[in-house]
């Protein structure tokens, strides 16, 4: 994987779900595996493990969960001043359950319940704008900004970024204010969405706004569309997805594909992205659908991380380029597995209150 060398640091700029992540693996008695997750937690956690630096902006709540993502954050140096923002809220938790099929392939779902007593878990809580007025002037001008929500404060920061000179990129999760929807895409350079979840977007086709249009298709690969100045490809361009010969969970292969594309694509800021060649596009989708293609040999959605060092995942990346298909010689089962309790925070606060009642009473 070869790309031009910057003396600084790229940085990217990023608010959305951030979540914590629990996988829990069927097959293994519920044993489950804790991480930070959420779209917009895993692209900045993968560009900080590719040597970004990374500002996820969130207002996180002091909570158990907290603790949780802040430690894997901070163990791949992501910065996390202004991930606990006012008015402060429950982090978000997002279950994934693996369950292998009678086939061997193994599926995952999601769920926003607790697997142990029902409780439905946080959701995302969008950033305010006022909260993100306050941070603005704290912020040094991102190479990127990426977001994956659309609200009146992510709207905001991909107006001034963009005002900037930043790189600004859009992961719609689904269905938003059509409103608030249209307005933002003036600001956006990077359009990527699922055709899975986003087959309402397909009026884009005609879109002049956005500089580049990816549209992912699943295990098909994915297809994109080029309005830069210097590319001269009229219409959709198809990419097929690198054969996969082991497949063990697929959550995250979209974030991969992301954080590929925009570590390949906008290292070097919008002046790169405008000036990209056809063939630079088309490289920059091949090394984010190798990232994507590569993470699905690892439980959740970033278990390869902690496995491979950065400079064995260059060498591996380069084996899929050049068509040698995804082959790992890595056991791709995390060990980083706990005995799972009830993790809603009702759940959480009814079993502390218990605890310090017990407490006192044998005190007494």
């Amino acid at each position: 994987m070869t790309h031009k060398v910057y003396t600084i640091k790229p940085s990217i700029v990023g608010t959305g779900l951030i979540a914590l992540d629990v996988v829990v693996d069927i097959d293994r008695k519920n044993r489950s595996r804790l991480y930070a997750g959420g779209t917009c937690g895993n692209v900045l956690t993968i560009l900080s493990y590719l040597g970004w630096k990374s500002y996820p902006i969130a207002r996180m709540g002091k909570d158990a969960a907290a603790a949780t993502v802040l430690r894997d954050m901070h163990r791949w140096e992501v910065n996390t001043d202004f991930i606990s923002l006012p008015p402060t809220a429950d982090t978000p938790i997002v279950v994934e359950r693996l369950k292998r099929q009678p086939s061997g392939e193994v599926r995952h779902r999601f769920s926003w319940t607790c697997p142990n007593c029902g409780a439905w878990l946080p959701g995302y809580k969008a950033v305010p704008g006022a909260s993100i007025a306050e941070v603005v002037p704290q912020l040094q001008v991102p190479t990127v900004f990426f977001f994956d929500r659309v609200s009146r404060g992510a709207i905001e920061l991909a107006k001034v970024c963009n005002i900037q000179g930043s790189v600004v990129m859009f992961e719609p999760s689904g269905q938003s204010d059509p409103t608030l929807f249209s307005e933002v895409l003036e600001y956006v350079h990077i359009l990527k969405y699922s055709n899975e979840r986003m087959n309402e977007l397909s009026g884009l086709q005609s879109a002049l706004a956005p500089l580049l249009l990816i549209e992912t298709m699943g295990a098909e690969g994915l297809r994109y569309r080029s309005n830069l100045p210097s590319v001269h490809a009229k219409g959709w361009q198809i990419c097929r997805a690198p054969k996969l010969t082991i497949i063990r969970d697929t959550a995250g292969a979209g974030d991969w594909c992301s954080a590929g594309i925009l570590h390949s694509l906008a290292s070097g800021g919008l002046a790169a992205l405008q000036s990209a060649t056809a063939e630079q596009i088309a490289k920059a989708i091949d090394i984010g659908q190798a990232m994507a293609a590569w993470t699905c040999q690892y439980e959740s959605a970033r278990g390869g991380m902690y496995q491979l060092k950065r400079r064995e995942l260059d060498k591996t990346m380069q084996g899929i380029l050049r068509g040698g298909g995804a082959q790992f010689t890595k056991e791709g089962r995390s060990k980083r597995t706990t005995n799972l309790k009830c993790i809603a925070p009702s759940c959480v606060d009814r079993l502390r209150k218990a605890a310090v009642k017990n407490a006192t009473k044998v005190a007494a």
